[in-house]
């Protein structure tokens, strides 16, 4: 059997009862459309972060959309991120009418180079949405320090970090608002797609409600202000509140894989995952880095060993955000990562016997080419 990057049918082998239950709870119930199930969810997702709010839309990328009408950033204004980064986060800048703005990256984390920010804020910036990429935070303290002197909002991409902590706080409690995604892959999966967007700010939330059904809030058909047809699927929420008692479980999981990769792989020419101090890596995936990576991807294929880069093309070299004008050069760390990280397996329930095989495949394919 070929190895992928990814794989559910294991995990749903081990809890199909619980998933099948949850929909036969939802389709018994009487109420398909924001019902009890998204509400439940919505409030446990809310306490595990320890935040009052949470509003359930309809996928990760419309969390971010949502997010950033309802903290007040409009056409016109600038939002400062990175473009090592999956694109819906630039695509959601975009869909608000506001202009992405890109700051490089660390070269040995990979995450946000708070260092860099200040220099990028012009008297058109509102925000900065840091991402906290592949499992582990940005270093909050210094961009909050930074967003408070210049008066910004921080939100918070968080599709890739559900239950990483920064020194003892969960991603997505640092800024006026977080996304979260529950795409299959993620930390947190659902069996299709979903979202939700977290909030402390009571107006946020208001907001928040009121975009996501239309725009609607005291008088259904009566559109108080244009909004969205973005709401989380029932069956979805129900399956998110069953799986959100296990993930803590998922993230040991996830972290048990880690430690066998760093155990059967440290002693290589493979640059593996750096963990900031204070951060709690979750592991959305095991981003390792090598200048032959695409001999590396190439070769493993013989071992029926199929790999991911995550990601290939920095957003600002691609032909759709041409119109912002960023040339070859200027985010160096970025595109010099672009040609040489790449993800290994990661799931919970990837057996170990597979990530054993990952090991010893990678080792000779490295001994060949030394």
């Amino acid at each position: 059997m070929a190895t992928l990057v990814w794989d559910y049918l294991r995990e749903y082998e081990n809890e199909r009862a619980d998933i099948l239950d949850a929909v036969e709870k939802v389709f018994a119930s009487g109420r398909l459309v924001l019902g009890e199930s998204v509400q439940g969810f919505e409030e446990e997702f809310a306490a595990y972060h320890g935040l009052p709010h949470c509003v359930g839309v309809d996928n990760g990328t419309n969390a971010i959309v949502l997010g950033l009408q309802a903290i007040g950033v409009k056409p016109g204004d600038e939002v400062i991120t990175v473009s090592n980064t999956a694109a819906p986060t630039v695509l959601a800048i975009d869909a608000v009418g506001a202009t992405p703005v890109f700051v490089d990256v660390h070269e040995d984390n990979y995450l946000m180079d708070v260092s860099k920010v200040e220099a990028a804020i012009t008297d058109r910036t509102t925000c900065l949405l840091p991402v906290h990429l592949y499992g582990q935070c940005v270093d909050m303290a210094p961009l909050q320090a930074i967003a408070d002197k210049h008066g910004l909002a921080v939100f918070e991409d968080c599709a890739q970090a559900h239950g990483a902590r920064h020194h003892g706080k969960p991603a997505g409690t640092f800024g006026k608002a977080a996304a979260f995604s529950f795409y299959p892959t993620k930390v947190l999966g659902a069996y299709g797609d979903g979202g939700a967007t977290v909030t402390a700010d009571d107006e946020t939330d208001a907001r928040l409600r009121r975009l996501r059904y239309y725009g609607m809030e005291k008088v259904y058909y009566v559109v108080e202000t244009p909004g969205h047809n973005s709401r989380l699927d029932e069956v979805q929420a129900e399956i998110l509140r069953r799986k959100l008692t296990r993930l803590d479980d998922y993230v040991a999981g996830r972290q048990a894989v880690a430690a066998r990769y760093a155990e059967g792989l440290g002693d290589t020419e493979l640059v593996l995952p750096k963990v900031e101090e204070g951060n709690t890596h979750v592991y959305y995936v095991y981003v390792v880095r090598h200048p032959k990576r695409d001999e590396i991807i190439e070769r493993l294929k013989a071992y029926d060993i199929h790999l991911n880069i995550s990601y290939p093309w920095p957003v600002h070299t691609m032909t759709g955000f041409a119109h912002l004008g960023y040339q070859k050069g200027q985010l160096p760390v970025t595109e010099e990562l672009a040609h040489q990280i790449f993800s290994l397996p990661m799931y919970p329930s990837l057996p170990v016997g597979v990530q054993d095989k990952v090991i010893s495949a990678i080792r000779e394919v490295l001994d060949s080419l030394s």
